[in-house]
C-alpha cells in the first residue's frame, strides 16, 4: 500500500521543496493552507504523514488532533518550525520529527525517509473506524472540532485537542459516520475533565436531525445482532453414531 501525507503549508519558498522531497519518496501528497482545511481533510481520510507549518494559525491544534486519532491511523508528524518558534513546543503538541526553515531539498528528504519507518500505509479500502466523526462545538465566533468518542440518542462523548469549558447550550454540528448526514443542533456539557474528554447532552436537535440520528441508530442496532448471531453447532455423523 502507497504511503501518503497532508501538508498544511502555504509558504511559497517551502512547498516546491516540499513537494519535490514527497515525490522523491513516491509519498503522495495532498496541501492545504489552513488549519480548518487540514482537520476536515483529516477526518475524511487516513494520512500516513501530516507536515505542518508551525508558523500558521492553529498549527497546535491540527497536531493536537493528529494524536487523538486511534494509533492504528495515527499520522506521523513533521513540524516546520522558524527561527522563532520553540521546539518544545512542537514535541509537547504530538510533532514526531521536525523541520528547520529555510528548508534544504537533501534533509528534507533525509527526515521524511527516517519517519517512513514508523508511517502507516494509505489502506483505503480498510474498514473505517465506527465513530470515526468529528464534532464541531461553537464558542462565540469560534468552532472547535474534537472527536466523537460514543454516541447515543441523548448524546455524545467526545475528545478535544484540550479541555473544554464549562457551557450551557453550545451550538454543534456532526456528520453522522458512515452517511452525509449533517446533525445539528445544541448541548449541555454535562462533565469534562482536564484532558479534553467531555460528556454532551442533546438539548435541541433539529426535527431532520433527531429523525436522523435515530434511523442511523437503529440500522447500527441491527448490524450488531447480527454480527453475534448464535452459531448453532452440528454433531458430526461419527459423534451421532456413537450417541446411539
Amino acid at each position: 500500500m502507497p504511503f501518503n501525507a497532508l501538508v498544511m503549508c502555504k509558504e511559497q519558498a517551502c512547498l516546491p521543496i516540499l513537494e519535490a522531497a514527497l515525490e522523491h519518496l513516491e509519498i503522495t501528497f495532498q496541501t492545504c493552507t489552513s488549519s480548518s482545511e487540514a482537520v476536515e481533510y483529516m477526518s475524511k481520510g487516513h494520512y500516513s504523514a501530516l507536515v505542518i507549518d508551525f508558523d500558521l494559525s492553529g498549527a497546535l491544534s491540527v497536531a493536537r488532533m493528529a494524536r487523538l486519532r486511534p494509533a492504528q491511523r495515527r499520522p506521523v508528524v513533521f513540524a516546520m518550525i522558524g527561527a522563532l518558534t520553540a521546539i518544545s513546543s512542537t514535541f509537547q503538541a504530538g510533532a514526531n520529527f521536525v523541520l528547520y526553515k529555510p528548508l534544504i531539498f537533501d534533509q528534507i528528504v533525509r527526515s521524511l525517509r527516517a519517519g517512513r519507518g514508523f508511517m502507516r500505509p494509505d489502506r483505503r479500502h480498510s474498514q473505517r473506524q465506527a465513530l470515526e466523526t468529528l464534532v464541531y462545538l461553537q464558542f462565540g465566533v469560534a468552532a472547535m472540532p474534537a472527536v466523537v468518542t460514543d454516541l447515543n440518542e441523548t448524546g455524545l462523548a467526545l475528545q478535544a485537542p484540550e479541555p473544554l469549558p464549562h457551557l450551557h447550550n453550545i451550538p454543534l454540528r456532526f456528520v453522522l459516520p458512515g452517511t452525509m448526514q449533517m446533525i445539528e443542533g445544541a448541548g449541555e456539557m454535562i462533565w469534562a475533565d482536564d484532558t479534553g474528554r467531555a460528556g454532551i447532552l442533546f438539548s435541541r436537535l433539529t426535527p431532520a436531525s433527531r429523525k436522523q440520528l435515530k434511523l442511523w441508530l437503529n440500522r447500527r442496532n441491527r448490524k450488531s445482532k447480527t454480527a453475534v448471531r448464535p452459531v448453532r453447532v452440528m454433531k458430526t455423523r461419527a459423534a451421532s453414531a456413537s450417541a446411539h
